[in-house]
């Protein structure tokens, strides 16, 4: 189409020389105006429209309607940067607080630019877009209610905000495992976490809201972290308290204040079960740091001769008896005895 309106436009302007003769006007009037032919054949056909049911659609309405989609997704776009340019000077602002309102606009923005992109390109009222997505809530009711309930739980996510941006959490995944890892973006159906291997887990917003979540950071960064131990029956319990309490000195990312403490939690069936409790401003280190504490709990136990039992029975026979076998001395009674049934059955023989 405009290669054709390219050539006939260089056929004007090439019998401009020649306007001035009769012979060359009338050369220049009738190219003119199959140009001009041309054109309006093709503004014509743009401007077609076509009736599908309730529905009038044309070249040029769904230009327009792919054009103010378009226009929206620039708006979103530029009005996420300026509220970010001016969010970033203002450090009090939470980055929960920030990143939920800038999903919470860039979805609004969107959501008018659809509306009026429909409207623009089928030529839909409220009315029908209203029977439309009535109809679409019945199939979602049906078909795609996990989606739909994904969707639900990122909009709680975003208002009520169990879960932001930069927390570390722990949640249950397959087969009762536990996927820990640092939250990176809330997006409207899915989560995606980043474990402390590098590992990118996306969860489904549903999982984050419906079943048990520990959330390491949402009282604030600093977290208790619970190292168990258990010392036989003879262990002194003071020297076991102090030898815990000097495990935890000079362990990377543990805190002097609150102090480490230690507890003694009970009588257990072949130890004494003491907790030690140190406190952390870095909880997606907790493995690290329960690591570090274990070595040196079982360096200064060797060197202080503190026992860590192994599990103990104790039976007891009442009335009868019981018959012990000895080792060697059973199984030379057993071959004497094998003689002498030999010896005898050859006796009888005879």
């Amino acid at each position: 189409m405009f290669a054709d309106i390219l050539s006939g436009t260089l056929a004007l302007s090439g019998m401009f020389d020649g306007w001035q003769s009769p012979q060359g006007a009338l050369l220049w009037q009738q190219e003119g105006q199959g140009v001009l032919d041309r054109i309006w054949y093709y503004v014509k056909f743009i401007n077609r429209q076509w009736t599908i049911g309730n529905i009038t659609i044309s070249i040029t309405s769904l230009m327009i309607g792919l054009g103010i989609f378009l226009l929206a997704m620039l708006i979103s776009r530029t009005l996420q940067s300026i509220l970010q340019r001016r969010m970033e000077k203002r450090g009090y602002i939470d980055p929960g607080i920030r990143y939920t309102i800038f999903r919470l606009a860039h979805y609004l923005i969107i959501s008018i630019g659809v509306l009026f992109a429909l409207k623009s390109a089928f030529g839909l009222d409220l009315t029908s877009l209203a029977v439309l997505f009535t109809a679409l809530s019945v199939g979602i009711g049906f078909g795609l209610q996990f989606i739909a309930g994904d969707l639900a739980s990122g909009f709680i996510l975003l208002f009520e905000r169990p879960v932001r941006i930069g927390d570390f959490i722990t949640v249950a995944g397959p087969d009762s495992k536990l996927t820990e890892g640092r939250v990176q973006s809330i997006n409207l159906r899915t989560t995606v976490v980043v474990t402390n291997d590098h590992i990118t887990a996306i969860l489904p917003n549903s999982k984050l809201v419906n079943q048990e979540l520990i959330n390491w950071s949402y009282g604030g960064s600093r977290s208790r972290i619970s190292v168990p131990i258990g010392v036989s029956y003879d262990s002194d319990v003071e020297l076991v308290t102090q030898t815990l309490l000097n495990a935890a000195e000079g362990v990377n990312h543990v805190l002097s204040d609150p102090k480490p403490s230690v507890q003694f939690l009970g009588f257990g069936e072949s130890s004494l079960d003491f907790r030690l409790l140190v406190w952390t401003e870095r909880p997606r280190r907790h493995p690290q740091i329960k690591s570090d504490i274990n070595y040196r709990i079982a360096r200064l136990f060797r060197e202080r001769r503190i026992e860590i039992p192994y599990p103990q029975r104790e039976l007891r026979v009442r009335g009868g008896a019981l018959q012990i076998d000895s080792g060697p001395e059973s199984l030379e009674e057993e071959e004497h005895a094998d003689r002498d049934s030999r010896r005898e059955r050859e006796h009888s023989v005879r």
